[in-house]
């Protein structure tokens, strides 16, 4: 599928976010743990979510889709503890049915994990933490085979701060035998809305600082009903929506108190903004003014925003610096928006400590990644022909192709849709002329 966008309009209204992503399918994978069906509200209806429910069906489980954004999920039937390879590399989830297969049937053969090509996203630091909980493996081939006839509690403090990894060892706890004691732990709302789920299953979770959890695992878990959190990348996408294309945009169903960060960015780039309960509004007011991000695990700037953020920024009136710690090549989106007109300059900066600063592996690192950039402005944009490489990236040349002069083809839609519900139809009712080709 290819998009068509031609830019130049200002958008205006109201639109409502969805349930978050980066929250559905995980949850759709602790379902599994329960003795029952599961029903999830709120759910996306996007790659990913597609992608967890076809790996869940082939392991002998039941999805079926209910109204009004619901997910009714059923694991009475899952025998099957070899996940499909193919399936795994369409997206990132693989690693996270490890706790799930390994307490139903205690064992686990888990292709490594796919996903946005923005870095290896290794999984050492799920696989010590697995380890620490009794569970023995072994890499054959890129497939990951675990064992853990009994899963134990640990102590295990992670060495840096993964998010997708403290939901695994998370998934893997609620189960074992003793208590489990994780630390520095990501803090993201996301893995706290996994948290609410698991303790309406009847697990007993609990944060006893923003990075410390303590489980004590229990012998069964039951089937609950849970409502997704709003998606807070959908929700900064439409406010720079707005930005870009010097619009008023209000967004609905967010949660202001998660995005703090890119609040105070707002602010700081002189942007209209206000915040309330479940609502965002944002505005342009005038020229934008320049601003130095580093992203960071939150309470930081996300990294998901870095990359939309800086389509914003060639519209700013001086000189931006985005310092991407995070992931260690997420730049793969700067050379389309040079070919449309913009003027930005990659470099790594000087970092005296690398490894305190950088939260992705040292030695996955690469002499041709930068991990910064500049960013001049205000510098004019044209439409062209781009390619989104990943969910984020794709959305950052959506934003550019609203605010350039002429047509924009965008291809790499796939990137897009899976981690957005038809973003061009949301962005349509708000004045985008974009159409599918």
């Amino acid at each position: 599928m290819t998009w068509i966008i031609r830019g130049g309009r200002p958008l205006l209204g109201d639109v409502t976010v969805g349930g978050a992503k980066n929250t559905a399918f995980k949850l759709m994978i602790a379902a599994l743990l329960a003795d029952d069906v599961s029903v999830l509200e709120n759910v996306p209806d996007v790659g990913d979510t597609r992608t967890v429910a076809e790996m869940i069906r082939a392991l002998g489980g039941q999805v079926e889709w209910a109204t009004g954004r619901s997910l009714i999920i059923d694991p009475g039937g899952v025998r099957q503890y070899v996940l499909d390879r193919e399936m795994a590399t369409r997206c990132r989830a693989s690693i996270l049915f490890a706790g799930p297969l390994l307490a139903r049937l205690g064992e686990a053969v888990i292709p490594l994990p796919g996903g946005d090509r923005i870095g290896r996203r290794p999984v050492d630091r799920h696989l010590a933490g697995l380890l620490a909980l009794g569970v023995e493996t072994r890499d054959e081939g890129g497939l990951l085979h675990l064992r853990a006839p009994r899963l134990r509690g640990a102590r295990y403090r992670f060495p840096k701060s993964t998010h997708t990894g403290t939901e695994t060892l998370l998934l893997a706890a609620v189960c074992a035998e003793g208590e489990t004691l994780l630390e520095n732990a990501a803090c993201e709302p996301e893995v706290d809305d996994l948290i609410a789920f698991l303790r309406k299953m009847g697990a007993q979770v609990e944060r006893l600082t923003d990075r410390t959890i303590r489980i004590l695992g229990v012998a069964g878990l039951h089937g609950a009903r849970h409502s997704i959190m709003p998606d807070r990348n959908e929700a900064v996408t439409y406010a720079c929506a707005a930005l870009i294309t010097r619009g008023d945009v209000t967004t609905h169903q967010v949660q202001p108190v998660h995005l703090t960060a890119f609040i105070d960015v707002l602010k700081a780039m002189r942007a209209g903004c206000q915040a309330d309960d479940n609502r965002l509004r944002v505005w342009y007011d005038g020229p934008l003014r320049p601003v130095t991000i580093t992203t960071s695990p939150h309470p930081g700037f996300m990294t998901d925003w870095h990359p939309l953020v800086a389509s914003v920024l060639t519209q700013a009136e001086g000189v931006s610096v985005v310092h991407e710690t995070v992931f260690e090549n997420r730049f793969g989106y700067v050379p389309y928006l040079r070919q449309m007109g913009a003027r930005i300059e990659l470099f790594n900066p000087e970092v005296l400590n690398p490894d305190a600063v950088y939260n992705f592996n040292p030695e996955d690192d690469h002499p041709d990644y930068f991990h910064a950039a500049r960013i001049f402005g205000p510098t004019p944009l044209r439409g062209a022909c781009v390619h989104a490489t990943d969910v984020r990236a794709g959305a950052a040349l959506v934003l550019a192709a609203l605010a350039a002069d002429g047509e924009t083809t965008l291809t790499g839609i796939e990137h897009i849709e899976r981690g957005y519900e038809r973003l061009d139809l949301a962005l349509r009712s708000l004045g985008a002329d974009i159409r599918q080709k």
